[in-house]
């Protein structure tokens, strides 16, 4: 009997599950530079080895952060060969967050973890892809974007020139992250040092978490007015940093977000929108979906 495979690769971990059986492994997160497919299909092996994937393989279906945009078909075939599978269907981790989030298909996901992105997807099936342009130019709101502002605000109080905050207590020198080749990661592991920092009452770490909210309701709001029509749209917020800051997070975003913008519990993560992609015809995706077949 075939197996089907469902694939969750995000920046800080590449997550799969074994179709029907639930076995899963994972391997290291996306990494950025000239080979990031090489490394990702490493991930793939190695997720697939903790795995313990054996026999043959029907269906895979992959929603990747670093999506290879320009190489998609060529990737898509080389997880065939190494999966040995008889199909692969290929897209960005947007889609899959949409599947497992509003499995009917309509509304507004945002995906918030190391990145952020957000897909609106209307009633017709038409989709808008909002921000998701990487920490250098997007990604407002996400766990780097909060892990970066609270190591500005580390240096700027050790320098002086900031106001003090407990954030300035940590050990971490955020200089060094300049050799690291997973500085993005690096950088949003700082976030959850910001939350807590924001709990307990800290000025500085409240206006970062403020901001991140004023920049997540934005986005939200700029999808939502996308779709036609003026009736309540429903968003699901999911990924890491929702799920690590809960109503921290989410309370905020509530507070200044437009009346027809509806928050409404996820009904999955991205791995099970991954495998809805393996075990259904892609639907409202298709467009979004690469599709690569054994030869």
């Amino acid at each position: 009997m075939k197996v089907n495979v469902a694939i969750d690769g995000g920046q800080s971990a590449l997550r799969l599950r074994v179709l029907p059986t639930g076995a899963t492994g994972t391997g290291p997160g996306y990494t950025h530079g000239p080979h990031a497919s090489d490394y990702m299909l490493e991930a793939i092996r190695t997720a697939a080895v903790a795995a313990e994937l054996a026999g043959p393989v029907g269906v895979v279906a992959l929603g990747l952060t670093g999506y290879p945009a320009d190489t998609a078909t060529e990737f898509a075939a080389r997880v065939v060969q190494l999966l040995e599978a008889d199909e692969v269907r290929l897209t960005q981790d947007m889609v899959t967050a949409h599947a497992g989030a509003l499995p009917d298909g309509y509304g507004v996901v945002v995906a918030a973890g190391t990145g952020l992105v957000c897909l609106a997807v209307d009633r017709d099936g038409t989709w808008h892809k909002l921000d998701g342009h990487g920490y250098l130019f997007g990604d407002a709101g996400s766990a780097f974007a909060i892990g970066r502002a609270g190591l500005v605000a580390v240096q700027r109080a050790r320098d002086g020139r900031g106001p003090v905050t407990k954030l300035a207590e940590t050990t971490l020198d955020p200089i060094a992250y300049y050799r690291s080749p997973t500085l993005v990661d690096d950088v949003a592991r700082f976030a959850p040092d910001v939350l807590r920092c924001a709990a307990e009452g800290d000025v500085v770490a409240l206006d970062i978490l403020a901001g991140a909210a004023a920049d997540i309701a934005e986005t939200i709001d700029a999808a939502v007015n996308k779709l036609a029509g003026t009736e309540p749209v429903p968003v699901a917020c999911v990924g890491g940093l929702f799920a690590g800051a809960g109503e921290q997070l989410l309370g905020p975003v509530r507070a200044v977000l437009s009346t027809r913008a509806h928050l409404v519990p996820a009904a999955g993560n991205a791995l099970d929108g991954a495998e809805r992609l393996a075990t259904a015809e892609p639907g409202p995706y298709t467009a979004l979906t690469v599709i690569q077949r054994k030869l």
